[in-house]
């Protein structure tokens, strides 16, 4: 026990800095079950907790009240089993590990379960099910792995040859021989990123972490400057620099998941951890991050694997390049002067870009009429320069004005935030400006966003009836203030599309 505890502790600890997630170990009894945490607990006592909802570390199982105490000290009622299933099913709890005999291997589903610590015999239909526990799709997760601490293998070869032929399919997989070939793959994909990352100083990043932090910016800088075609012709709908490095990256990351505990693996995992971390900021900080989900974005970030030697460098990045990190909000000049300045550019332009896509964003949530103008004036500055167009300098000359535009397009004085969005959806008409003059447009906004918010109930702008009193209303409101008739329909739609931002707000305000 002590042993295989030692092995288990070590494993764990690497395999979890290579892949976030959960494991499961099975024992063959629950007096094992029970003596393997006890040795665990010694190694890592702070994985250890009396509470239920708390500790990295459970063990799983019943216990009749004729039990040793050593054993009923783990008894649980069936709504702490229940909680104890919820917790290991969430990704962001700090429950990492359990430890069963019967329980949870079969009829289980947690798809962030991704290690299998097997130390019972298991054959035919109950192993399949067993390893089927950490084999469900879940986020960059490539598969499960099963640690054999007890000489599964033929069993598992031969579970998965029935399996297949009870279905019809051929026998595909040799499991045993996984973690070589991962291992394989791992090297042939480090020496394809090594090439790509040609002419930038590699030295010294898997052994110190400040070279780490001032090469990270440089490798960005150099795949970004990878993004543009030099003969002038309209950019791939893939950039071929930063897509490709994305996908190796992700493809190295899948074989460090399986084979990182591998002890060639462990000896390049500070190389692999520089590599993930120049993913991650690529992904995080610039347009090639943009629609990607939460979710994806949380997991290249998880994908940095050398503990606090590289973090730093890629959540601050801007500290990394010398600026802090800007509100575009609120215009900071100093940071604009010394983003100019950087001398990885192609690297400034992307991380001006984004600034400005995401205060867009923001805006947009409540100020359709901004969004529109503005994501227009931004797609075709980065037109222009993915065109060759503008030079790096003249383009974050081109991000710095439209950024003071947009820090500068705010209410004027005694006009709130909600009027101020009819207003210039009412003002997109050039002749209605013309012909109605500023200060009745104004007021035009001022009670369209009065009688719009007393009139707005919950879910208004998805019932067809709500929509078409909402429609009317502003129909009535037009007319009275004179706004040019054969622009009415459009301006109509302007606002209703505004309104609908705020419907469930004001619904919610008066409710």
């Amino acid at each position: 026990m002590e042993k295989l505890a030692e092995d288990l502790v070590k494993h764990w600890d690497e395999r979890f800095e290579a892949i976030e997630g959960k494991g499961m170990i099975v024992a063959i009894s629950r007096r094992a079950a029970v003596a393997l945490y006890d040795e665990i607990i010694k190694r890592r006592p702070e994985w250890h907790a009396k509470d239920i909802d708390k500790g990295i570390i459970k063990v799983v199982m019943t216990s009749p009240a004729s039990d040793p105490l050593a054993l009923r000290v783990h008894a649980t009622t069936p709504q702490e089993k229940k909680l104890l299933e919820k917790r290991i099913k969430d990704p962001d709890d700090p429950l990492k590990l359990v430890i069963v005999r019967d329980m949870w291997l079969t009829g289980f589903d947690a798809p962030c379960l991704h290690t299998l610590y097997v130390d019972k015999p298991m054959r035919g239909q109950g192993l399949m099910q067993a390893v089927a526990r950490v084999n469900r799709v879940w986020q960059d997760k490539p598969g499960g792995l099963v640690v054999d601490y007890i000489g599964i293998g033929e069993e598992l070869k031969t579970a998965i040859a029935q399996y297949t032929r009870a279905r019809g399919g051929e026998n595909r997989g040799e499991p045993v021989e996984f973690i070589e070939e991962a291992l394989k793959i791992l090297k042939d994909t480090i020496a394809i990123i090594r090439d790509m990352l040609h002419g930038v100083d590699l030295s010294g990043v898997d052994t110190d972490a400040k070279r780490a932090l001032i090469a990270l910016p440089v490798a960005m800088n150099h795949l970004v400057r990878l993004n543009l075609k030099t003969d002038g012709s309209e950019p791939d709908d893939k950039p071929p620099g930063v897509k490709r490095f994305l996908d190796q990256v992700t493809k190295l990351s899948k074989a460090q998941a399986l084979a990182g505990t591998h002890p060639e693996a462990l000896i390049l995992r500070n190389e692999i951890a520089f590599y993930q971390a120049v993913k991650a900021g690529l992904v995080k900080f610039t347009s090639v991050g943009v629609g990607k989900s939460k979710v994806e974005k949380e997991a290249a970030m998880r994908q940095i694997v050398a503990k606090g030697v590289l973090v730093n460098g890629v959540t601050d990045l801007y500290k990394t390049l010398g600026v802090d990190k800007p509100d575009i909000s609120v215009l900071d000049e100093t940071f604009l002067r010394k983003l100019a300045e950087i001398p990885q550019r192609n690297l400034a332009v992307e991380l001006l870009q984004r600034l400005i896509d995401d205060e867009i964003r923001s805006r947009g949530r409540r100020n359709t009429t901004q969004a529109q103008k503005f994501s227009k004036k931004l797609t075709d500055a980065i037109q222009k320069y993915t065109n060759r167009g503008l030079t790096s300098a003249q383009v974050i000359e081109e991000l710095i004005k439209l950024a003071h535009e947009i820090a500068a397009d705010k209410p004027p004085p005694g006009m709130t935030e909600d009027e101020f969005a009819f207003y210039e959806a009412l003002r997109e008409n050039e002749s209605a400006v013309r012909e109605m003059g500023d200060p009745i447009l104004k007021a035009l906004a001022h009670e369209l966003t009065d009688k719009l918010r007393k009139s707005a109930t919950i879910d208004w702008q998805k019932r067809e009836t709500a929509r078409a009193r909402m429609r009317l209303l502003v129909k009535v409101l037009l007319t009275k203030y004179k706004y040019p008739p054969d622009k009415q329909p459009d301006a109509v739609e302007k606002v209703i599309e505004q309104a609908e931002l705020y419907a469930d707000l004001w619904a919610i305000e008066h409710a």
